[in-house]
């Protein structure tokens, strides 16, 4: 329970469906926060709800975990030029990693959050009769979040509840205002949620991921200088603070040496790109086969074939963990992503898997 109006009615809707309910908030940043899941006053709207629920409410603290597993990463890849993303991280290490042993170390039976995303059980198709699970856009394609929750696997899967992904938005604050909860109208935090409003910049100046340097046009050019490679990323368009008379965009970070270059949007597109760290919810789908690639939580998905990289050449898809690196080809050329940024790629609505764009 974040604090939010959407995990503050999926414990409604468990409760209602006769489900023995606990609460539990997560402590996960100890330094300065003003959004997110992550301030005191969501701590304290999260425990307020548990108790209009008549639900017991807990508070586990998994500072170091945070830290060690998101915090630092974050800080590590700006310094390397990528543009991390924090949330799938926290996802990935915390809510559905350290968070699942914690319920298994308790006796509980699974957890659930607010995600908006479904999860669709598919009786006796897996191994020895066993059932599998499907990964699933929510309903709500405009709040979907199944894209940072493209690393679950059949493990975890098994063990996750997301009770408002056949729900609309509008129709979580409905139930909400209903129930009479607290959050009803809460609005959404956007942001990252170890970071103040606005402090993106001397956070990381602070943990020495800013170093100035020059911005330079396509043939190597100086058009202007910049603070930190770290403000900016591949595709950024606005506060590049350069007058070259005509739109330009970020077209590459190299920290090495702080150097950003910039170019049209036609120097933007690309064929293709590569994955590392590539996690499937099922079994890997065939070589080449079509799917879709999203590079944003709520960026458009657009059509691709995706296959083993060059550098696995002698595994295939369907040999993993060998092969954790894949090459996704474009049907029509599209703007680079950043490196560093997260791609989920989808059959349908369905996810598939993903990885993180070197």
């Amino acid at each position: 329970m974040s604090g939010g109006v959407d995990s503050s009615v999926a414990a409604a809707l468990l409760r209602d469906a006769g489900h023995d309910v606990t609460g539990v908030t997560l402590k996960l940043w100890g330094g300065p926060s003003d959004s997110g899941c992550c301030s005191v006053s969501d701590v304290e709207d999260a425990r307020r709800v548990a108790g209009q629920l008549g639900i017991p409410h807990y508070v586990f603290n998994f500072t170091d975990d945070f830290g060690r597993d998101v915090v630092e990463p974050y800080v590590a890849s700006h310094r390397v030029g990528e543009t991390p993303n924090p949330c799938v991280e926290c996802n990935r290490s915390v809510k559905f990693g350290r968070l699942l042993e914690r319920a298994d170390a308790l006796g509980f039976d699974a957890v659930a959050t607010g995600h908006h995303a479904r999860v669709e059980r598919v009786a006796g198709t897996g191994a020895g009769g066993t059932d599998r699970f499907r990964l699933l856009r929510g309903v709500d394609t405009a709040k979907d979040q199944s894209y940072v929750l493209y690393m679950l696997g059949q493990r975890e899967l098994a063990r996750a509840l997301f009770p408002v992904g056949h729900l609309t938005k509008a129709g979580v604050r409905e139930r909400a205002g209903a129930l009479g909860l607290r959050t009803a109208d809460k609005p959404e935090s956007m942001e990252v949620c170890f970071i103040t409003k606005g402090g993106r910049t001397p956070f990381l100046e602070e943990r020495g991921a800013m170093r100035p340097g020059s911005i330079v046009d396509a043939t190597g050019a100086t058009v202007g200088r910049h603070d930190g490679a770290a403000r900016f990323t591949v595709g950024q368009r606005r506060g590049l603070d350069v007058a070259v008379g005509e739109r330009r965009y970020v077209v590459d970070v190299d920290a090495a040496t702080s150097t950003v270059t910039i170019g049209h949007h036609d120097d933007l597109l690309r064929d293709g790109l590569t994955l590392r760290d590539v996690t499937w919810v099922d079994d890997p789908p065939r070589d080449g086969a079509p799917l879709a690639a999203q590079t944003r939580a709520h960026g458009a998905p657009h059509p691709c074939t995706a296959a083993p990289s060059s550098t696995c050449e002698h595994f295939g898809l369907h040999r993993r963990p060998q092969c954790s690196h894949v090459d996704v080809v474009w049907e029509t050329a599209q703007p680079r992503v950043a490196p560093g940024q997260v791609v989920a790629l989808y059959d349908g609505d369905e996810v598939v898997g993903g990885g993180i764009a070197e």
